[in-house]
């Protein structure tokens, strides 16, 4: 039986659609495309998006083994909030005089906006 990432590669290929526009389209590179190709389960976002550059559905194509246990069909699931996510505290700063200063500002701020996003990654997705 073949698994999700041959699925998409021979949907591709019989599309007609050439890998280089739908990497284009996708925003990812040849070699990304290309280790989708070899992974037993796709990301429902990611196939879908393919679906749509290729003009195909993809949810006949996954049997219902694969749909039930893996990650490319959705299921009603119940969201309960998380109390371990850092809390960030509000402080009212006031503006540096020196635009420098500014910059570094913002830059530490983007920073820790970046490590909350990755945190909450790694609580919704897992590692890697």
């Amino acid at each position: 039986m073949p698994h999700q990432g041959e699925i998409l590669q021979e949907a591709i290929k019989s599309s007609g659609i050439s890998i280089t526009r739908i990497v284009d389209s996708l925003g990812i590179t040849r070699p990304t495309i290309y280790r989708k190709f070899k992974e037993d389960t796709l990301d429902y976002a990611f196939v879908k998006r393919v679906g749509d550059i290729i003009g195909h559905d993809f949810s006949n194509d996954f049997t219902q083994l694969q749909q039930g246990s893996l990650p490319f069909v959705t299921q009603a699931s119940v969201v309960t909030p998380l109390q371990t996510v850092t809390q960030r505290a509000s402080v009212l700063q006031q503006p540096e005089p020196d635009s420098s200063k500014q910059l570094m500002a913002l830059q530490s701020k983007y920073i820790a906006l970046l490590e909350a996003y990755n945190e909450l990654l790694l609580k919704v997705y897992g590692p890697r």
